[in-house]
C-alpha cells in the first residue's frame, strides 16, 4: 500500500490569482557600472578573443601552457592531491621561475601592486629543504642495507 506524503498548505504560497510582472523591478543593465578590472568575461560588441585565449580554449597549447599543465600534474602526483589549492598553484608557478617584475595590467583597487627582481628566490620551500631529500635518500639506503643484511643472516 503506497501512501502519498501529505502536503501542507504552508509549503506553497497562497494562490491569489494575481499575475506578478517581474519587469517592474530594477533593470541591471541601467544600473551604475562598476570600475573595470580587466577580468570581465563579456568582451562587448566588436571585441574578439586574443589568439592566446582562443588557442587555449580550443585545446591548442603553446609551450608555456603545456609546461604549466605538466608541472601541475607532476605536483598532483607527487603530493597525492587531486585538486591543488590556490596556494599550491602559486607555489608551482614560483618554482617554474615566474616572478612579478612588471606592473599589473589589472585594475584591482583592493590589492596593492608590487614588483620584485627577476632573480628573486621562490621562497616557497622551507629552510634546509634540500637536506631533507638527501636525508630521505640516506634513510632509504640504510633500509636497503638492513634488508640485504637480514637476508644474508
Amino acid at each position: 500500500m503506497s501512501t502519498r506524503p501529505s502536503s501542507s498548505k504552508s509549503d506553497t504560497p497562497p494562490d491569489t490569482g494575481e499575475v506578478v510582472d517581474r519587469r517592474v523591478g530594477l533593470d541591471r543593465r541601467k544600473a551604475a557600472k562598476t570600475s573595470q578590472t580587466g577580468l570581465e568575461r563579456r568582451r562587448g560588441p566588436g571585441r574578439r578573443r586574443s589568439d592566446f585565449t582562443r588557442s587555449a580554449e580550443e585545446g591548442e597549447m603553446n609551450k608555456e601552457q603545456f609546461l604549466f599543465l605538466v608541472a601541475i600534474d607532476a605536483f598532483k602526483r607527487a603530493n597525492a592531491k587531486q585538486f591543488p589549492t590556490w596556494t599550491d598553484v602559486l607555489e608551482v608557478i614560483r618554482l617554474l621561475g615566474y616572478r612579478k617584475t612588471m606592473p599589473s595590467e589589472l585594475n584591482l583597487p583592493n590589492a596593492e601592486d608590487w614588483r620584485e627582481s627577476p632573480n628573486a628566490p621562490a621562497n616557497v620551500r622551507p629552510d634546509r629543504w634540500e637536506e631533507r631529500s638527501r636525508r630521505e635518500e640516506q634513510l632509504d639506503a640504510l633500509d636497503e642495507f638492513e634488508r640485504e643484511f637480514d637476508q644474508a643472516a
